[in-house]
């Protein structure tokens, strides 16, 4: 659950770190995505609210007091992790929590009057602080959510709906598996969330149904998709820069990603949707940032940064004469030993390096007493002797740490890269949310449009009604045609009862 390496993580899936508190009348819950800088809580009432969200979240790692009495669903699953009691007091955690954010109150989160959740909050800090041992600088908030802002599934309906993954524990055929035509990462790992976690609020749903609508009216959708191409996993990137472990892929990614931004927010300019405005502005001016990556790194930087090469060439005066040095050294010998010839009239001297001499000039002992006075003797052999000039020193001295310091000042600039890219980095991870939101709503502008897709009605009264509606997995798999179904439900006819044969299409209507 602690995990930010990228090799160690599910691209489109997120990685949990959760812990659980016991409360006087429920559980708080508090629940962190690391690799992505995300950190959230809320409290629930029971032991089968509990097991909801455990099967909506699946944490890759639990963490629960080391005490008797903890229900089935919070113990029967892999990475539990029992902690000493005390690491869940409210108290304790409440300062923690206000030491680590550096505030007076929580009330800024909303979890001044949720002990439970600030108990869970302060344990699940306290692990990470002590797994991770450095600066958590990615974690700024803490995001409470509410359940009454969601649709209630317990873990069955979860389980027997097959949002993501079938009851037989595979992935194909899945509700996920027919909306997923995200092209980012992070949209589909927001996709997933969306699922799981599905709205009542008629405002925000209407909004992206106006965005999606929007999208599909003006094909705008392809055209940002196409754009989305470029982009890697901003989301998962910024972490690495806040936690210094970014590489220099990293930065280049970056890079080519916000070059793409301006392009973005030009396609969206012109649509007639207020989420889709809100999310052209959250993209933000990172013009300087841009400008930044652009000069600083290579345009094909080196997988590690001890490989060299990852600050591009006119960035640095300093670097670039002491990569000058290490890959012109050769040349550099060449135009002095054809100089020293002409000086000396002795054609037959040679420039060359010995492992425990260093450089030098040498002569034949028949020539050396044509040896210029500014020679300085650096080793006699049988047949020659072996001078050194202030020139050759002087080169000596910088070639032979050329390499070293190219690496060492190298290294100095990638940290002072990172520590601008730190300054900005809230604005990023904004415009990191816009494309990953953006993402999935361009994925159902092309999923609407290409399956035939309707635009639903929402209302406030108890009403479904349905024409010609479809299976959306049943049809992904079947290869003949699916047959239309209408649904007409109100307040007065509140429940149908399906009869029919097995293999009928009941569970399906």
């Amino acid at each position: 659950g602690t995990v930010t390496d990228e090799a160690l993580l599910e691209e489109r899936r997120d990685t949990l770190l959760m812990a659980v508190a016991r409360g006087r009348s429920g559980y708080g819950l508090a629940w962190a995505d690391l690799a992505g800088g995300r950190f959230l809580c809320c409290e629930i009432a029971d032991e089968d609210a509990l097991a909801a969200e455990l099967a909506r979240l699946e944490p890759a790692e639990l963490l629960v007091p080391d005490e008797d009495g903890w229900p089935q669903p919070a113990l029967a699953r892999s990475g539990v992790r029992r902690r000493p009691p005390w690491l869940f007091d409210a108290d304790s955690a409440r300062r923690q929590l206000l030491r680590f954010f550096g505030l007076q109150d929580l009330s800024a989160f909303g979890i001044e009057e949720l002990p439970a959740a600030v108990a869970a909050c302060g344990a699940l800090l306290g692990y990470v602080e002590e797994t991770q041992k450095q600066r958590l600088p990615h974690l700024t908030a803490i995001a409470v959510e509410s359940t009454a802002e969601t649709i209630a599934m317990n873990a069955a309906t979860r389980r027997h709906l097959e949002l993501d993954t079938r009851v037989d524990g595979k992935t194909r055929h899945t509700l996920l598996g027919v909306l997923d035509a995200t092209v980012m990462p992070m949209g589909g790992r927001l996709l997933r969330r969306w699922l799981h976690r599905p709205l009542r609020d008629r405002r925000t749903l209407e909004e992206r149904h106006h965005a999606v609508a929007a999208l599909v009216e003006s094909r705008a959708g392809d055209d940002l998709r196409e754009r989305f191409r470029g982009i890697g996993d901003v989301e998962r990137i910024l972490t690495r820069v806040a936690l210094r472990s970014a590489r220099p892929r990293d930065l280049s990614t970056l890079r080519d990603g916000l070059r793409a931004l301006p392009e973005l927010r030009d396609l969206l300019a012109p649509l007639d949707s207020p989420r889709l405005d809100a999310l052209s502005r959250e993209l933000g001016e990172h013009a300087a940032t841009c400008e930044l990556l652009s000069s600083a790194v290579a345009p094909t930087p080196p997988a590690l940064l001890r490989d060299g090469g990852a600050i591009a060439e006119g960035f640095d005066a300093e670097l670039d004469e002491l990569r000058r040095l290490s890959t012109h050294a050769d040349q550099f010998l060449v135009d002095l030993e054809r100089r020293e010839r002409e000086a000396t009239g002795v054609t037959t001297l040679k420039v060359g390096y010995n492992r425990v001499h260093g450089y030098y000039i040498e002569l034949g002992k028949a020539q050396a007493a044509k040896a210029p006075t500014h020679y300085t003797r650096r080793q006699t052999l049988t047949n020659a002797e072996r001078y050194i000039t202030e020139e050759l020193k002087a080169f000596e001295d910088k070639v032979l740490s050329a390499r070293e310091r190219a690496l060492a000042r190298e290294r100095g600039l990638y940290e002072e890269l990172l520590d601008s890219l730190a300054a900005v980095l809230e604005a990023l991870k904004r415009a990191a949310q816009a494309l990953a939101e953006l993402d999935v709503l361009c994925a159902f502008a092309e999923r609407a449009e290409a399956l035939d897709w309707s635009r639903p009605e929402l209302s406030e009264h108890p009403v479904l009604r349905i024409e010609r509606g479809r299976h959306p997995v049943v049809e992904a798999v079947r290869d003949e045609p699916f047959e239309p179904n209408d649904l007409d439900l109100d307040d007065a006819r509140r429940m149908l009862v399906i009869t029919g044969p097995n293999m009928g299409g009941k569970s399906t209507y």
